[in-house]
């Protein structure tokens, strides 16, 4: 069974808890690092499941992840309210053949375009945070709500990383 919009945004920012998502942001780059350091490279395709996705997919994801919600933000505070289009994360797995992509790049990309989004993220005006859009499945979304989503799915997807390296 599919979880609606609504299960899904209390998903994911059920990882967060009380921590402070910008601090999450600056770290996971260097968390996902540490924690794929002197994995054997077999390691990183393995898929528990065959409906479930191998480390190299989880970064691939990550990383196309980091793109749509820096370009989100940023189109977010060109005005107020544009609309947010929705992704199909299945399609872009087919379409950029995620089992395919080069770990290595993936991380790198995390790292640079995440390091520009806190960057930005540090130097916005408090009223900055209360820009928003609408996005097509989940409504109106200030850059905070964005900020708090993008840093419980960093979490969610350390956690299945995490869960992929204990065998599971």
């Amino acid at each position: 069974m599919q979880e609606t919009p609504q299960q899904y945004i209390q998903r994911i920012l059920g990882y967060l808890e009380r921590s402070n998502p910008v601090e999450i942001l600056s770290s996971t780059s260097g968390h996902l690092a540490r924690l794929l350091e002197g994995v054997p490279k077999e390691e990183w395709s393995r898929r528990p499941v065959p409906d479930q996705w191998s480390i190299i997919e989880i970064l691939a994801h990550m990383a196309d992840s980091e793109l749509v919600h820096g370009f989100r933000i940023r189109l977010i505070l060109e005005g107020w309210g544009p609309p947010i289009q929705s992704i199909d994360q299945d399609a872009w797995v087919r379409l950029t053949r995620y089992m395919d992509q080069d770990p290595a790049l993936s991380l790198e990309c995390i790292r640079t375009n995440r390091a520009r989004l806190v960057a930005l993220l540090e130097r916005l005006p408090r009223e900055g945070w209360e820009c928003f859009g609408t996005h097509s499945e989940r409504g109106r979304e200030t850059v905070r709500q964005i900020v708090n989503m993008l840093a419980g799915h960093d979490l969610a997807h350390m956690k299945q990383i995490r869960k992929r390296l204990s065998g599971g």
